[in-house]
């Protein structure tokens, strides 16, 4: 079995010249790649991290993030993805919970490192990435020095049991580490070339290089762009690390927002063959940047794209159709999984648009239902819980057994994943996702699904987006309510004028019964929903 570590090496080796990481007018080769990465492996040997050691990444996209992260990979270290929103206390807890001893960061985040330092006695090494003026973070090293000073660490046989893992928010409450063992999670991964191709599984360094090398020659390297940040899981793994796989070249976004034009130019710049989103929250600027760049008589050029690839959030399928209308010759692949597994995709082109939120389950997919004990029958319309086994199963979360034992649950003596997404099976097999049973709302003994909700109101002409959730409420127990925003430049309606569209779209129970119109619709950096935000605004604005 392989990881990542000994494959990235072996394509240094292989294709030393060719381009690994473009960002801005930046262009890094496999051997800078690689050397670079070893010279940081040096720094963190120098203070003493080896095995299961942990460092932390607090950057936006850069090179300097998958390097850091490929360092640790060398040396057997855990890298730890640290989301670059958090403030203080949010960045001190997960620093200390995932029991960090380095930490890579960028000059404009380094003041709160400069605020906290003193209360994480772990941390044995701070390196400074230079994007604006320093933070002057005391006893912060500068990156580049780091580089110069270290030569490079000799590569070492690694262990396929060795723990990646992924801190991951939001859903799951606190932020928590879910970990891989790194052989299965490398497989899992080298999957997307074999898999669909029907290609037996890639056993050997010269397997996988001789892959690469077949498909540089017969196609052309493999260029993906993350259009979402590199501290998520769809942007790294996606993004980066697949691409990596094949010796391909990773296209990185400059900016600390997503500007949906700069990524058509980027796309032309580098014949992008596949973009990496997260659902409507990428989709719909992508639209109103196709539609403008066209009304102007020169569209973006957008034939260097065969693919764009979905995944944590919702993609609308009015939106996939939209986009289909510029980019005619794209698949979109949606799919539906978590930080926790993958449980089902699908595929969707100009000719055939799949309904919002149905999925081909994959093979290792169940959808049980844990109140009888049974596996869901497709067609009844029962409601289950997603789960996903195989080799992809985490481990756990780190330092949460009883939250391990609640997601990782054994069913007919096989060990599943059960991130804890709702759905039914269809006749044909085929699982409609209901949403997160977490945000599940429950008004007057009847479930409703905030995503189902969610997208029926985001059909309405002028709205862009919406979020919808639940308050307490003395007859109903809950009651349906929400948030949404007007399109750009669009008249902005009502909140009545768009709950009297919804209930002709919805059960009258699932309609909310107060919406209150905002300029924007809350989200964080990767697209996903930040309800406890959206619950602040409707409380501001409510009657």
């Amino acid at each position: 079995m392989l990881t990542f570590a000994d494959i990235f090496e072996a394509h240094a080796d292989e294709f030393p010249d060719v381009c690994a990481i473009a960002y801005a007018d930046q262009e890094v080769t496999w051997a800078q790649y690689d050397e670079w990465a070893a010279r940081l492996a040096s720094a963190f040997s120098d203070v003493g991290l080896g095995l299961d050691s942990k460092v932390g990444m607090f950057m936006y996209n850069c090179p300097e993030y998958l390097i850091t992260q490929y360092a640790a990979f060398k040396n057997r270290i855990t890298p730890v993805n640290v989301n670059y929103r958090y403030l203080d206390d949010e960045l001190l807890y997960l620093l200390d919970n995932a029991d960090c001893e380095a930490l890579v960061f960028h000059s404009s985040l380094g003041d709160r490192i400069a605020r906290i330092k003193d209360r994480l006695p772990k941390l044995k090494l701070l390196i400074e990435v230079l994007d604006s003026q320093t933070a002057g973070v005391r006893g912060a090293l500068p990156w580049d020095s780091v580089l110069d000073e270290y030569d490079p660490a000799p590569r070492i046989e690694r262990g396929v049991d060795d723990v990646y893992m992924l801190y991951t928010g939001g859903t799951t409450g606190m932020p928590k580490g879910v970990m891989y063992p790194m052989g299965s999670f490398t497989e899992g991964f080298l999957g997307f070339y074999t898999n669909g191709a029907g290609l037996p599984p890639l056993k050997s360094l010269e397997e996988v290089t001789g892959l690469a090398k077949m498909m540089h020659s017969a196609m052309g390297q493999t260029v993906g762009m993350p259009c979402c940040p590199l501290m998520h899981g769809t942007g790294v793994w996606l993004g980066a690390l697949v691409p990596h796989l094949m010796a391909g070249k990773v296209v990185l976004l400059d900016g600390q927002s997503f500007d949906a034009a700069r990524m058509f130019r980027a796309v032309e710049k580098h014949a992008v063959a596949s973009l990496i989103i997260v659902g409507d929250a990428f989709a719909r600027p992508m639209v109103q940047a196709l539609k403008t760049q066209a009304e102007t008589g020169t569209p973006f050029d957008t034939s260097s794209v065969k693919m764009i690839m979905s995944t944590g959030a919702m993609f609308s399928a009015d939106i996939k159709a939209e986009l289909f209308e510029y980019m005619t010759t794209t698949v979109v692949m949606d799919i539906l999984g978590s930080s926790e597994g993958g449980m089902g995709q699908t595929m969707a082109t100009k000719d055939n648009v799949n309904t919002t939120a149905k999925f081909g389950a994959m093979p290792n997919t169940k959808v049980i239902n844990f109140e009888t004990g049974k596996e869901v029958a497709p067609g009844s319309g029962e409601q289950g819980m997603v789960g996903v086994s195989g080799s992809g199963v985490p481990i756990g979360y780190y330092k949460d057994p009883e939250k391990s034992e609640r997601t990782f649950r054994s069913f007919d003596g096989v060990r599943y994943s059960f991130p804890g997404d709702m759905a039914v099976v269809e006749a044909d097999g085929t699982i409609t996702l209901l949403g997160r049973g977490s945000n599940c709302i429950n008004t007057a003994g009847e479930k409703v699904f905030p995503e189902e909700v969610e997208e029926a109101v985001k059909t309405h002409d002028l709205i862009a987006d919406c979020l919808v959730f639940g308050i307490p409420d003395e007859k109903f127990g809950q009651r349906v309510v929400g948030v949404a925003s007007a399109n750009p430049g669009a008249k902005t309606p009502s909140g009545d004028e768009v709950i009297a569209y919804t209930k002709t779209k919805l059960s009258s129970y699932k309609v909310p019964k107060q919406l209150v119109i905002v300029e924007s619709v809350p989200r964080a950096a990767n697209g996903k929903a930040d309800y406890g935000t959206a619950k602040k605004l409707f409380e501001a604005q409510a009657d």
